[in-house]
């Protein structure tokens, strides 16, 4: 549903991961092997991807001031199991973290900790729409954007608040 560009660096992976799920129509692309192919993702593992994007998207909620959409594993116990290790590129002596194997999560923790050092990990929300949530990345100068797509869901929210005036 999504019509803004995809986040920004390792983000794009966890943006996809939450928009893996259409709350509308309940498609779920990780039931499928073409779905969890671009994850990287075997059949055993859809069960443990779908916990950690629902809670990705409570985060991304929480980013956007909106309640979690149901209870949730906090994200933290589920990134604490996340083998990650620090790297240090040669040339210039730059540290980051990174995934200790290939599993998703811990490609995700090493993703969301990239972001916080470059700040942009509180720029990734989901659609404040009951019936969507999708991820996006508020690229908007303040910070305030509040749907995945202004011609979707934000006009549906526009033209509700207009027909209850």
């Amino acid at each position: 549903m999504n019509d803004r560009a995809p986040a920004p660096g390792g983000l794009a992976l966890i943006q996809s991961l939450v928009n893996t799920l259409d709350i509308e129509s309940g498609a779920d692309s990780l039931d499928t092997a073409e779905g969890r192919a671009p994850l990287g993702l075997a059949e055993g593992e859809a069960e443990a991807a779908r916990e950690l994007r629902e809670s990705l998207r409570a985060a991304c909620l929480a980013h956007a001031g909106h309640p979690a959409h149901r209870a949730v594993t906090p994200l933290g116990e589920l990134l604490a199991r996340a083998p990650l290790h620090v790297t240090v590129d040669e040339r210039d002596g730059a540290a980051r973290l990174a995934p200790a194997g290939d599993s998703l999560a811990s490609r995700v923790a090493a993703a969301l900790a990239d972001a916080l050092v470059e700040g942009t990990w509180l720029r990734l929300k989901a659609c404040e729409a009951p019936t969507c949530h999708w991820a996006y990345y508020d690229r908007s100068p303040a910070g305030r954007g509040r749907w995945c797509s202004m011609a979707v869901c934000g006009a549906r929210a526009k033209m509700r608040r207009y027909r209850a005036k």
